[in-house]
């Protein structure tokens, strides 16, 4: 659970619709095919859909949104819509960031590009330093009371962030964090997931499958050079630490652990996250038809909790 919210344990991430890897026609496809599959948690964002590395270009923003309200015009109560403001748009100061302001002009532009009378999650997408989580808790109670919202979560936000937000006076309380989270990406376990647990809250992991690499496809001695979501729309830094021995080395060793378990890394990938303490439902991007279905039939095992220790503990050795 999410607050009031059930969720499907395995949620669809929206970030790559409407961008060149997922144009509007195959974005639809897959978000009718994720339903159809079980998905019922969908996560998108206002600034989905722009060229991310890119600041130059305006485009986008919205792009996902905008989608997302197309193809749920008839199946809006088959799901939970999450989505997100706070980021600021390419070349333009005017819009982002947490302050009452902008809370409020940012529902009124998601939920008319998402077609809908209300989000079921919705989330602040980064801290802003630059005002006080008093002044956009306050502004997220108004969304709740007038109906537009009905759950309100945070993203990326620090441990003493979260332990400050919970702090604040009568204010409704975020009921999820949303941070990274995977087999080869595992702070969270030590600090952020901790904190959801003395507050409350869950934990929803995003790239669940380290852009790619925990599904098993990419081979130390056969990298693609280009057409996959790691390749293209990764920086360079985080494609070498991906790509390096290091991490192929982790890889084989999860592969192994799993098929000695009669499972796949697919699988094990999944199993993992969902055996770690207040995860809900764990974020994975899809931008082909066939994607959602795997990734939700990839859920079905479950690790013990010992099991999940051992894992851990495999892929902290694998050097």
């Amino acid at each position: 659970m999410i607050g009031s919210l059930e969720s499907s344990v395995v949620g669809l991430g929206c970030n790559q619709f409407g961008t060149k890897g997922c144009d509007e026609t195959t974005s639809i496809r897959v978000i009718h095919e994720a339903i159809d599959a079980g998905i019922t948690h969908f996560d998108t964002a206002d600034e989905y859909g722009m060229n991310y590395f890119d600041p130059s270009d305006p485009a986008g923003w919205g792009g996902s949104e905008e989608i997302l309200g197309k193809a749920l015009l008839d199946r809006r109560d088959q799901v939970v819509l999450a989505s997100k403001c706070g980021a600021h748009p390419h070349l333009d100061d005017t819009r982002g960031g947490n302050s009452a302001r902008w809370v409020r002009q940012a529902i009124e532009d998601s939920l008319q590009r998402l077609r809908t009378d209300h989000i079921d999650l919705y989330q602040i997408h980064f801290p802003d330093h630059s005002v006080p989580i008093d002044e956009t808790l306050g502004a997220l109670d108004e969304l709740v009371a007038a109906g537009k919202v009905r759950e309100v979560g945070c993203c990326n936000f620090s441990a003493e962030q979260i332990d400050e937000a919970a702090s604040v006076g009568d204010h409704r309380r975020f009921v999820s964090l949303q941070s990274a989270l995977n087999l080869f990406k595992r702070d969270a376990l030590a600090d952020t997931i901790p904190a959801c647990e003395r507050n409350d809250m869950a934990f929803i992991p995003y790239y669940p499958l380290a852009s790619g690499m925990l599904t098993g496809k990419y081979r130390r001695d056969s990298i693609p050079e280009s057409g996959t979501r790691l390749t293209d729309q990764v920086d360079d830094a985080a494609r070498d630490r991906l790509f390096s021995d290091r991490a192929f080395t982790r890889l084989e060793a999860l592969e192994a652990w799993a098929a000695d378990h009669g499972h796949t890394i697919l699988e094990l990938a999944f199993a993992w996250l969902l055996a770690q303490p207040t995860v809900a439902t764990v974020i994975a991007g899809a931008a082909k038809p066939g994607q959602p279905t795997s990734n939700a039939a990839a859920a079905g095992w479950t690790l013990t909790p010992a099991q999940a220790i051992e894992v851990t503990e495999v892929v902290a050795n694998a050097v």
